[in-house]
C-alpha cells in the first residue's frame, strides 16, 4: 500500500514539474519573454521545440526564414535568437557584458578549454598562453606542413585524373565520378591539424581512410574512424543540449535507444583519439624532444618556462584544437568548390587570378604568392557567408542585472544568441543574400561588411584559430583550381548537409582531370 502511494505521489509530481509549472512560468513571465514571437507556438513553455527542430536537421535555416519577419524570436523558456545585425555587438562585442551560457559548462569535461571557458580570467590566461601558437607570424613558418598536405592530396587526386568532359556534355559518366572532395579535403585538415598541433603524422591522406587508435582510461586501446567519432559525438550533443539541467539524465535515457546509444560509444571514442594523441605527444616531451608545434606552446612559453598546466587541461586544449581545427576548415573547402563549380564565370575569373601568380608547373600554391589575391579571398568569405560552417548561435547569457540588446532590456541569466547563418541573410547588409557573390567584398565595400562577417564569431571571443583556417584554405583553392578542372555530378547537384553544431556536409562525388596550361 505505502508502495502504491509513493508511487502516485511520485508521478503526480513528475507531471506537476515537468508540464504543470513550465506553463504556470510561461503565463507568469518574470522576465518579459512572452512579448516575443515563438519559434512554434509552445516554445516559451518548452524546450522540446528546439530539440526537435535540431532532429529536423536544419533549425538555423528555419529561423533565418523566421527572422524574414521577426527580428527576435523566442526558442525556449529562457532563451532567445536574435536576426538584426546590430545585435552582434550587443551580444559578441569587446564591451559585451554578455557571458557564454550554460550550454558550454554542460558539455565541458573535466577542464574547460579555450572554446568553452567562461570565466574571463581564465579566457585572458588561456589565451595569453595559445596566441603565440595561433599568432599568423609563427602559423607562416608551418606552411611546409600545409604544403606537405597538398603534395599528398595532389598525388591522390592525380591517380583519380579521368579524360576531361567533351564539349556540350554537362553531365560526367558515374564511373568517372572518382573523387569524394568533402572526404579527402576533411583527410586534408585533419592530418594538417596533427601536424601543426602535435607533430604527429596520422597518415589519412597517404592511407585514403581515417582509421586511428583511441584509448581507453585504462590505458588500453582499440581501433575507430576519426570522422566517424567527431561528427556523430557532436550531433549526440546537439540534439539533446537544449534543456541543460536535464542534459545528461536526459542523455543517459536515450542512450538506451540504439540511435542515440550508437553516437554515444562513438563520442566516446573521439575523446579515446585524443587521449592517444595527446599521451603520445607528451612521452615525446618527457623525452626531451623539442618541436616546433602547438603542444610545445601549451608546455612552456618562449623563454622555456613551463607553464604547469594541470594534464586535465592540457587534453582539453587538444580536443579542441583536433575537432574545430579540423571539422569547420574542412567544410570551408568543400563549400568553396561546389559553389565556384556551380559558378563557372566565377571560376574562371579565380583562374585568371591564380594563374597569373603561379608557374605552369608549380604543384603546391606559396602562401606569399596566393596570400594577398583579392579575388580568391573574396570566393572563400562569400562561401564562408553563405554557408558557414559553424552555422549554430553561439549562446550568451546575459549578466545577472540584465542587458540592452537592439535596443530592449532583456533580464538578466537569459540566453540570447545570433546564428552566423542568420547574421548573413540579413538583406539590409548582403543584398541577395541567398546568392553566391565574391564581388561584395572587393574593395570599400568589402571592409564594410566586416563587422557583420561573424563567421568566426566576434569580439574577444572570436576563434582564435581564424588565421590557421585561412592558411589552409588559400593554400589548397589555389593549388586545386591550378592543377585541375572538376565537374559536379549535374549542374543542379546539391550537397547535403545537417546542422550539429557545425553544419556538416554530406558526400561531393566530383569527376576530376588535369588542366591543360600549356605542358604536356
Amino acid at each position: 500500500m505505502f508502495g502504491t502511494l509513493a508511487a502516485i505521489s511520485s508521478a503526480v509530481f513528475l507531471v506537476f514539474y515537468v508540464f504543470v509549472m513550465p506553463v504556470v512560468e510561461y503565463f507568469r513571465d518574470p522576465k518579459g519573454l512572452r512579448r516575443y514571437p515563438g519559434m512554434t507556438w509552445y516554445a516559451g513553455i518548452t524546450n522540446l521545440a528546439m530539440m526537435l527542430e535540431s532532429h529536423r536537421g536544419f533549425r538555423s535555416q528555419t529561423l533565418a526564414n523566421l527572422h524574414k519577419k521577426y527580428p527576435v524570436i523566442r526558442t525556449g523558456p529562457n532563451a532567445l535568437s536574435y536576426g538584426d545585425v546590430r545585435a552582434i555587438k550587443d551580444i559578441y562585442g569587446h564591451n559585451t557584458k554578455c557571458l557564454k551560457d550554460g550550454n558550454y559548462t554542460t558539455l565541458a569535461g573535466s577542464h574547460f578549454n579555450l572554446a568553452d571557458v567562461i570565466d574571463r580570467g581564465d579566457h585572458s590566461r588561456k589565451r595569453k598562453i595559445l596566441s603565440a601558437a595561433y599568432a599568423l607570424k609563427n602559423l607562416e613558418a608551418w606552411e611546409f606542413k600545409v604544403a606537405d598536405k597538398t603534395e599528398r592530396l595532389v598525388k591522390q587526386f592525380d591517380t583519380r585524373c579521368t579524360m576531361p568532359l567533351k564539349p556540350g556534355v554537362a553531365v560526367p559518366a558515374v564511373e568517372d565520378l572518382t573523387v569524394d572532395y568533402r572526404m579527402w579535403t576533411n583527410f586534408f585538415s585533419l592530418d594538417a591539424i596533427a601536424d601543426i598541433g602535435l607533430s604527429e603524422k596520422l597518415g589519412f591522406l597517404d592511407n585514403g581512410h581515417d582509421r586511428v587508435t583511441a584509448q581507453r582510461t585504462d590505458g588500453s586501446t582499440y581501433e575507430v574512424n576519426f570522422r566517424e567519432c567527431v561528427y556523430n559525438n557532436a550531433h549526440l550533443q546537439s540534439l539533446l543540449i537544449w534543456n541543460y539541467s536535464w542534459y545528461h539524465r536526459v542523455k543517459k535515457i536515450a542512450s538506451l535507444i540504439p540511435f542515440y546509444g550508437r553516437k554515444a560509444r562513438l563520442g566516446q571514442g573521439f575523446d579515446g583519439i585524443v587521449l592517444e594523441q595527446s599521451s603520445k605527444r607528451l612521452k615525446r616531451y618527457q623525452n626531451a624532444e623539442r618541436l616546433d608545434d602547438f603542444f610545445q606552446v601549451l608546455m612552456e612559453d618562449k623563454t622555456g618556462k613551463p607553464n604547469n598546466l594541470e594534464w586535465g587541461e592540457i587534453v582539453a586544449e587538444v580536443n579542441v584544437m583536433m575537432n574545430a581545427g579540423s571539422v569547420t576548415t574542412a567544410i570551408a573547402m568543400a563549400n568553396v568548390l561546389h559553389q565556384l563549380l556551380k559558378h563557372p564565370q566565377m571560376l574562371e575569373k579565380l583562374h585568371s587570378e591564380v594563374d597569373a601568380v603561379l608557374d605552369d608547373d608549380e604543384v603546391v600554391a606559396p602562401y606569399e604568392k596566393v596570400k594577398n589575391l583579392p579575388y580568391l579571398r573574396a570566393c572563400l568569405d562569400e562561401s564562408l557567408r553563405l554557408f558557414p560552417p559553424t552555422s549554430h548561435g553561439l549562446t550568451r547569457a546575459t549578466p545577472p542585472e540584465g542587458a540592452v540588446i537592439l535596443g530592449d532590456f532583456i533580464a538578466g541569466d537569459t540566453t540570447v544568441s545570433m546564428s552566423a547563418l542568420v547574421a548573413h541573410r540579413d538583406e539590409k547588409v548582403y543584398p541577395q543574400a541567398e546568392k553566391f557573390i565574391p564581388d561584395r567584398w572587393l574593395g570599400e565595400n568589402g571592409k564594410e561588411l566586416q563587422p557583420y562577417f561573424i563567421t568566426f564569431s566576434a569580439g574577444a571571443r572570436g576563434c582564435i584559430g581564424r588565421n590557421i583556417s585561412y592558411l589552409e584554405q588559400t593554400v589548397l583553392l589555389a593549388s586545386m583550381v591550378h592543377r585541375y578542372e572538376f565537374a559536379l555530378p549535374s549542374p543542379n547537384w546539391e550537397i547535403k548537409r545537417l546542422e550539429t553544431f557545425n553544419l556538416i556536409l554530406g558526400e561531393m562525388p566530383v569527376k576530376i582531370w588535369r588542366r591543360n596550361l600549356g605542358k604536356t
